[in-house]
């Protein structure tokens, strides 16, 4: 008796345990096979336009990521006060773009040795995160900054965050693809506040 409780608890537990083995593999991915990563890297507009020009991404969201408040505003965000970050959900194909290359394109458009700010935005809002999904994320992540630690490129410690995702709240309608349709403010700012000069302090001319 003793033995078949034991045999139907096995048989109860085995597929459980390799559901959650499954989902955790594959909880970057929804069911059309896209993958999903996060990565915040100060004003969001710009992460946008990075992400949304290497091959196989498929689409870049604004949001919100890494704070305490529930479906917080820009308002809210942009005042410092909830702990979020400004972020970007990135959907991409794994069969067209790795998420080694996501990590590349994310490291040498932040300045990753500046602590709460990025360029002319200072404040935690606007911390460099990579928001690792799985252990799997979380690895290469590690790999990646050991990589560049590593190369000695930079004089100065990498102070980026690798924090496990959480909630992500989409930004407002207002601030999706803002890029593309305020081509000209968007070009002041990113100008003014010195993005592309201090890549290439940090990076090299690209």
């Amino acid at each position: 008796m003793k033995l078949i409780t034991g045999m139907k608890i096995c048989a109860l537990v085995l597929p459980m345990v390799l559901a959650g083995f499954l989902v955790s593999r594959s909880q970057a991915a929804d069911s059309a096979g896209a993958a999903k990563a996060y990565f915040a890297g100060g004003c969001f507009w710009c992460m946008e336009e990075v992400f949304e020009k290497v091959p196989g991404v498929t689409s870049v969201t604004s949001g919100y990521m890494g704070g305490r408040a529930e479906n917080p505003t820009y308002e809210q965000v942009s005042a410092g006060g909830t702990g979020h970050a400004e972020s970007v959900e990135v959907i991409y194909d794994p069969a067209k773009v790795s998420y080694s290359k996501l990590l590349d394109a994310f490291w040498h458009n932040v300045d990753p040795v500046t602590p709460n700010a990025q360029f002319c935005d200072h404040g935690s809002q606007y911390r460099a995160v990579i928001f690792y999904q799985g252990e799997e994320q979380k690895h290469a992540a590690e790999e990646s900054r050991r990589a560049i630690e590593q190369s000695q490129r930079l004089t100065q410690p990498i102070v980026t965050e690798l924090t496990k995702a959480s909630q992500f709240y989409p930004a407002e309608d207002y601030h999706q693809d803002f890029y593309k349709k305020n081509p000209i403010r968007y070009k002041f700012y990113k100008f003014n506040c010195g993005r592309a000069q201090r890549l290439e302090e940090v990076w090299g001319a690209p």
